[in-house]
Formats: structure tokens, C-alpha cells, sequence
């Protein structure tokens, strides 16, 4: 029988939410690694058996990367999966904010770290070795820090081809590399800058929250954005607004639905300093034409919660129908198992919710 598996990483732990296919009941696992940060999680299902990976941050030991390979019932704490840059740098990896399985190569895992640096894993993530290129691209020291910290918070390999893969951190902008990371090219054209004071936005340095690949077209990606919410119809050479119909164009997660080209989902928030939902109203929006319309998603969700959904805390599992996963920085965890037609809170009480990870295996 299949099982639905959920990785809720908080500010304090790892909590595994387990259900049937039909995720609707939930039961869940005690807290692991209390205390520790978890920023990063990753469900790899490629192959016989799923492999689930977290990235902590421990106040004392530092960030690391831990594998599962029963499901979350035990875990590979060894510090085989370290981060860490050569000791020639001088730099020190503060928290690795991303992991993210490629689907174009077996046993590929990229890690995305602050300060802003790519690692590769060629073995599923028990060692991880340095992009260089991208550590050493001319850009690197005018990248600045947006108020979580200067980080590559999002990672997008082509789902066919394993000589591309895209990244995103704040505040950089988007790269792109299609040569198997030898070379990386700033794809942010069109991409506005609002708390910039020129006219034109530069060729990087875009505060850029989340991208999302289509599930159609591998050349159709979308972002949200410090303010907007934008597509690309070329592979990031060029980026035009879709925030439209929205009730506001800020936010931190945008998601694509794993199936259907062009159906998104977005949480927007009102912009800078309050970034609460709109009127105190949390609401998912979702587009089913690539942004053209946005429409609010059902019913369920509180009629009031003053809270923020960060970009790693909005996931989807790859079900029939597929379910929809949202985590808040109050600790409550909201569940579609309809694609977002209802909603429906399955946990509360935990700690902010940092990123969310599901599947049905």
C-alpha cells in the first residue's frame, strides 16, 4: 500500500508526518534532531529504495547534511556529508538552505549554501565537492545579503538534460549554466528592482525569492520575486511580469504542479515591512493558464492567520490527485489532497516551519 510521507524541517527539528494515500489522517513521528535548524529537506526517490536528506545547522557543530534510508526512522549523522569549503578559501558555510535531487543524473545531489555557494554530490549526498566556477565568477563579490542572508536558496536542473541546471539566491539574481557547471551566465532581464534606485534594472543583483520550472516546457520557468511574480518563456533570457489579478505581487514561494503545464500556486503577502497575508487572510492562489489569471484557492484555510510562508515551507507531492503542502511561521501545517480544491490543518504548535518536502511512495 502506498504511504504518504511528510518532512516538516523547523527552527527546532525534523517532524515526519505519515498517511495513506488518501492524506487525510496523519500521525507523527517524535522531533528529530531537536534543536537543530533545518533549512533544507529533500525526499530522493530515485531507485529502489527512497533516500530522505535534511540539511541542519547545529549551534555548536555546525551545518551538515543527514541521510535516511528507512524513511525517516534512523539517520546517518556522520559527518561524511559535511558541507565545507577547501580549507584554502577562508570561508566557512553558515547553513545549507538547499538540496535538491537532479533528475537527469543518478546519485547527482545539489546543495545550495550561505554565504552563496553550489556543492555536488555525485553519491546521493553521503560527499559533496565545491562548484568552483560558480565561487569564482567575477559577480560574486557585489552579491549582497537579503535579510535572511546571502544565500543560493533555489536550485532547478533540467529535468532531461544534465549539462543545465539554474540557481537562484538573494541578492544575486538567477544563473544559468548549460555546460555542466563550467560556466554561468545571469539570466535577469526584465526582472524589476524596486528597492533599487535606477531606472533600469541591473544585469544581476535581483532579489529573487523562488523559481519554479514548468512541467511541460523545461524552458518555461517562473519566479517570485522581492516584488512580482514573473515567467520566462526562454529559459531566463528574459522575464516578463504575471502578478495580474493577484492581491499582492510579494512573496516567497512560487510551485508548479508536477504534472499540468502551466498551473502554478503562489502565497502572496503584502510587501516589506508588514508581509502578512492581505487583510490578515492566508490564501493560496493558483493559475492554470502560466499566469495570465490567478484565481483564490478553496476553502479551509483560517479566516485569519498574521503570518508568512517562507520559500522552502509550499511543496507538492507527485500523487493522483496531487496534494499540496504549505507550512507557516506561526507552526500550523495546512494539506490539500485535492490540488488545492480544499484545505485542511493537520498540525499546529510547532516551530516556524522553514521547508516542507512530500511524497507518496
Amino acid at each position: 500500500m502506498a504511504q504518504a510521507l511528510l518532512m516538516v524541517g523547523t527552527r527546532k527539528g525534523l517532524f515526519i508526518g505519515r498517511s495513506d494515500e488518501a492524506r487525510e489522517d496523519w500521525t507523527w513521528d517524535p522531533p528529530a534532531f531537536p534543536m537543530e535548524e533545518i533549512y533544507s529537506t529533500a525526499i530522493d526517490a530515485r531507485g529502489p529504495t527512497p533516500r530522505l536528506l535534511v540539511g541542519t545547522t547545529h549551534m555548536v557543530f555546525g551545518p551538515r547534511v543527514c541521510r535516511s534510508d528507512d524513511l525517516g526512522r534512523t539517520w546517518d549523522e556522520s559527518h561524511t556529508g559535511t558541507v565545507r569549503f577547501p580549507d584554502n578559501l577562508g570561508a566557512s558555510v553558515e547553513r545549507v538552505w538547499q538540496l535538491q535531487p537532479s533528475p537527469a543524473e543518478d546519485g547527482v545531489v545539489w546543495a545550495g549554501t550561505q554565504p552563496s555557494a553550489l556543492f555536488r554530490s555525485d553519491d546521493r549526498g553521503e560527499t559533496f565537492e565545491l562548484v568552483r566556477s560558480l565561487w569564482d565568477h567575477p559577480h560574486r563579490p557585489q552579491w549582497a545579503a537579503g535579510f535572511g542572508g546571502q544565500a543560493i536558496h533555489t536550485i532547478v536542473p533540467h529535468p532531461t538534460d544534465p549539462d543545465v541546471v539554474t540557481v537562484a539566491m538573494s541578492t544575486g539574481g538567477v544563473y544559468r549554466s548549460e555546460d555542466r557547471g563550467e560556466t554561468w551566465t545571469p539570466h535577469n532581464h526584465g526582472i524589476r528592482m524596486d528597492f533599487s534606485p535606477d531606472e533600469e534594472p541591473p544585469e544581476f543583483g535581483q532579489c529573487v525569492h523562488k523559481v519554479a520550472i514548468d512541467a511541460g516546457d523545461p524552458d518555461r520557468l517562473y519566479a517570485q520575486n522581492h516584488g512580482g511574480v514573473f515567467r520566462s518563456d526562454d529559459a531566463g533570457e528574459s522575464w516578463n511580469p504575471i502578478s495580474a489579478g493577484l492581491p499582492a505581487d510579494f512573496g516567497f514561494p512560487i510551485v508548479a504542479h508536477p504534472r499540468r503545464p502551466g498551473t502554478i500556486y503562489v502565497f502572496p503577502l503584502t510587501a516589506d515591512i508588514e508581509r502578512f497575508p492581505p487583510g490578515g487572510k492566508p490564501a493560496v492562489w493558483r493559475s492554470d493558464d502560466a499566469g495570465e489569471t490567478w484565481h483564490e484557492t478553496g476553502p479551509g484555510l483560517p479566516a485569519e492567520a498574521w503570518t508568512v510562508v517562507l520559500r522552502d515551507a509550499f511543496s507538492t507531492d507527485t500523487a493522483d490527485p496531487v496534494g499540496l503542502y504549505v507550512g507557516t511561521r506561526h507552526g500550523a501545517l495546512w494539506v490539500s489532497n485535492d490540488e488545492g480544491g480544499t484545505w485542511a490543518e493537520v498540525r499546529s504548535g510547532l516551530p516556524d516551519v522553514c521547508s516542507v518536502r512530500a511524497a507518496v511512495l
